[in-house]
């Protein structure tokens, strides 16, 4: 951690906020000295940060946080642009200018979007300025949204090529059992997932934020699966987290770097439908990473078009892959279970081709391994 030369630290709410629901300017001064003085030493670092719909709580005489969408984006519209002004205030005393960057998940969903996403965080880095990130909850709906910042944090540490990425949070690390109970200790590492199986991580997060513990595991997992190592750990703790003292857990990584391009697939991606797969094709996907014919698919499920990602799933139902489908929902049905000789006698040329081609397809369930 000492080392890593671009790092990605997430705040969450309720390490930004009082008891009362208003922004803490004193939390948020000290966050901001920490990042000033790792960007005086040479590094980078990108801020994700939570707190916009508590910051408006208060200003809009709300007591805590609105359970409808409405009320909630109307907090976030207030909110945001107090939490950006107070960040832009506490950076400019250190010489460093900011950026406000607001996604959706329709920003990584969406191709496109997502590569111009990339390219703006790589030239606002490039400029020497902080890049402040955060959902943009003004307008994300319940269908788009990432549900939390924590993840938001994985995928963007991936996109811009993180080399670590900091969780800061109300508690001081992963606990072998619930912290507040006597006799827990905390996890001071974690090299596999295997490591933390029967761990407990059910507990809700707090009255201001939208994660808990389990949220932040999923996004530690989606990071350290894609070459990208976590440290988690409380807000007070961040200057020591980035001197790589023994503060918080750190989670190793457990895969290699994705292409960014399957980190969307796998990740980002809305599945537009879902193809059935025969036994003989879940064991072709996942053991000979083989594309996928049609010889070896028994059903096709919504509606979407060429070049749109579907969810690969056994007869069970499960998913075991992802990937972007060469034919159209209305195109399949005829196609299953005949071989592509078969078909391009029939139909002709190219309809011999892969329903989804190896390059274009990913594995969300691991292989069994042999024994």
């Amino acid at each position: 951690m000492r080392d890593a030369h671009r790092v990605v630290i997430k705040i969450g709410s309720s390490s930004l906020t009082g008891e009362d629901g208003r922004l803490d300017g004193a939390a948020l001064h000290a966050l901001v000295d920490v990042i000033a003085a790792r960007r005086a030493a040479g590094h980078e670092v990108l801020l994700i940060t939570s707190g916009a719909i508590a910051a408006g709580l208060a200003p809009l005489g709300l007591s805590a946080r609105p359970g409808d969408l409405a009320t909630a984006q109307a907090a976030a519209s207030v909110g945001q642009g107090l939490l950006v002004a107070r960040y832009t205030e506490a950076f400019a005393s250190h010489g460093l200018r900011v950026a406000q960057v607001l996604l959706t998940a329709e920003d990584t969903i969406r191709r496109g979007h997502y590569r111009n996403v990339q390219r703006s965080l790589e030239r606002l880095l490039d400029l020497g300025v902080v890049p402040i990130i955060n959902e943009n909850d003004a307008v994300a709906t319940g269908e788009i949204r990432f549900g939390d910042n924590d993840r938001l944090a994985s995928l963007v540490s991936h996109l811009v090529h993180a080399d670590a990425m900091i969780l800061l949070t109300d508690v001081d690390g992963l606990y072998d059992g619930n912290p507040a109970l006597p006799g827990t200790s905390r996890i001071p590492e974690v090299l596999s997932p295997a490591d933390i199986a029967d761990v407990d991580a059910s507990s809700k997060g707090s009255s201001v934020g939208t994660g808990g513990m389990l949220t932040k595991l999923e996004a530690v997992s989606i990071a350290t699966s894609t070459g990208v190592p976590v440290v988690l750990t409380k807000a007070e703790n961040v200057a020591q987290a980035l001197a790589g003292e023994d503060v918080g857990t750190w989670f190793a990584v457990t895969g290699r770097r994705m292409t960014r391009r399957r980190l969307w697939l796998r990740y980002a991606a809305r599945a537009r439908g879902r193809l059935v797969l025969d036994e003989g094709a879940v064991r072709a996907v996942l053991a000979g990473r083989a594309s996928l014919l049609p010889a070896g698919i028994t059903g096709v499920e919504g509606d979407f078009e060429s070049s749109d990602p579907v969810e690969l799933v056994d007869p069970a139902g499960k998913v075991v892959a992802r990937g972007l489908v060469s034919y159209d929902s209305q195109e399949l049905p005829e196609l299953l279970g005949r071989t592509t000789p078969d078909l391009r006698d029939d139909l002709g040329e190219g309809y011999d081709r892969a329903v989804v081609h190896r390059d274009d397809l990913v594995l969300v369930r691991k292989p069994r391994r042999s024994a």
